[in-house]
């Protein structure tokens, strides 16, 4: 039935869709990392561009501020997106998140740092709802033998998204518009995508009024997700929370979200005062590293999906294989970077290149993994992790704000370096300990006898209905 499937089909417009939700999300919360360094800048391309150098020593907690607020609907989100369909509330985060994107310059002016951090907070609080809500709709969306590849273009967004905006942020920053019309960029972009998005977005095959019934079967046959509406999964937090195969996804996310924020809000800092790079030549080598994230993240997302579907390896070895390609290897660099000698800032580039782009092996390693283990629950199992791993994204840069008292400093650089090479070595191994590729028992739907205490309720229709 397989070669019936159109090659571009439905799947493919909500997948896209996700990739630019990503690519808009990130982008918005990565300006900051380069805007920042214009916002405070002393010397502005034309005077008439607002800058406050007051803002110099909250530089590293307005950067963490975005964090705050993301780990908060993490978990409920999942829930929620689950229990009612995700298309609505990815609209309407994103849409919140655009128009105080927007707002950012006249916050910052009106009420200085205070302003811009209860900015970001809420920024951050309506982005918390992205990566649960799109691991819901690619748990509906994606069959198995597509997963790898389709979540890796999904999440590939994230750091093209980051390295667009770093470079567009630079370019912006330093013309006689000024930093302020980044942000009303991707307010607007943001906006644009939820008009969009209203009338093509959609949060299974079974609601797509034009899809084929061959693409439909062949999804809902493939995804191994409950489609029967009648079927209401109850959470079995229990089961969830002892098992050693969501621990492994958990430590691994946790593991690579303090190395992969502390680099991307730190590289411009670190290009800047020890590399003596310009706003211009700093936010494009900036973006460098995640522009090879995404070429990456291109090339391994089919080779995971070849070495599965060639059974070369089994779905638990593959995940396995490329999480310690994507937490490995970064470290490896990091920890090369760290004792790199002064003077030699052409290999700096290189090694902080290769520390963030080969940990692109993660997009089908862990970051995947919650729909190998949970299709049922994916939505949840992302918003738990993803939750527990954003305490490091903003732990990380305000670590870094007590570590590196002077910038110019390249020893106390080096220990941001070890300790994010550590977390990174640490997640990998313990991945590889506990991960798995299998289904858990706790993601199947059981008979009616007993659903109430095996984690399902079955919706039965009114009489007369």
């Amino acid at each position: 039935m397989h070669e019936l499937i159109p090659e571009m089909g439905a799947r493919h417009v909500q997948i896209f869709l996700l990739f630019a939700a990503g690519f808009i999300g990130y982008g918005m919360r990565a300006s900051m990392s380069v805007g920042i360094v214009a916002m405070i800048s002393e010397k502005p391309p034309d005077e008439s561009i607002p800058t406050y150098p007051e803002l110099k020593d909250d530089k590293d907690t307005i950067l963490s501020s975005f964090f705050w607020g993301y780990v908060v609907f993490q978990i409920g989100a999942g829930q929620i997106a689950e229990k009612y369909g995700p298309k609505y509330f990815l609209m309407a985060s994103l849409a919140i998140a655009s128009c105080f994107s927007a707002l950012i310059p006249y916050m910052v002016a009106q009420y200085g740092s205070t302003g811009l951090m209860v900015n970001r907070v809420i920024q951050g609080l309506c982005q918390g709802f992205l990566f649960p809500s799109t691991h819901c709709v690619l748990s509906k969306w994606t069959p198995l033998a597509e997963r790898s590849r389709i979540a890796g273009f999904v999440y590939t967004a994230g750091p093209l998204g980051t390295s667009v905006s770093m470079i567009v942020t630079g370019f912006i920053s330093d013309t006689s518009f000024g930093w302020p019309y980044v942000f009303y960029l991707y307010g607007c972009c943001g906006l644009l995508w939820v008009l969009i998005y209203t009338y093509c977005g959609c949060n299974k095959p079974s609601e797509h009024k034009t899809i084929s019934i061959e693409e439909r079967n062949y999804i809902e046959e493939n995804t191994m997700a409950v489609t029967d509406e009648k079927v209401r999964l109850k959470t079995p937090w229990t089961s969830i929370l002892s098992s050693l195969p969501f621990w492994a996804i958990l430590v691994s996310h946790v593991g690579n979200n303090w190395g992969f924020w502390t680099l991307l809000t730190e590289i411009p800092s670190f290009m800047s005062s020890v590399l003596k790079y310009d706003i211009k030549s700093n936010s494009e080598l900036s973006a460098l590293p995640y522009l090879g994230y995404c070429i990456l993240g291109l090339v391994l997302s089919p080779a995971s999906d070849l070495v599965i579907g060639k059974k070369i390896l089994s779905l638990g070895g593959s995940r396995k294989l490329f999480n310690c390609v994507g937490l490995i290897l970064p470290a490896i660099s990091l920890i090369a970077l760290g004792y790199l000698p002064t003077g030699h800032e052409t290999i700096a580039v290189i090694l902080l290149v290769l520390a963030v782009s080969t940990n692109a092996g993660v997009l089908v390693g862990f970051n995947v993994n919650h729909i190998d283990i949970s299709p049922n629950f994916a939505g949840t199992l992302m918003g738990l992790t993803n939750c527990a791993a954003n305490f490091g994204s903003f732990i990380g840069p305000l670590l870094v704000k007590y570590i590196v008292t002077d910038p110019e400093d390249e020893f106390l650089w080096r220990i941001v370096f070890m300790i994010s090479a550590g977390l990174y070595i640490a997640s990998a191994i313990f991945f590889v300990i506990f991960g798995s590729g299998e289904r858990q028992d706790w993601n199947e739907p059981k008979n009616e006898v007993g659903a109430a205490n095996n984690g399902i309720e079955l919706i039965k229709p009114k009489l007369g209905a």
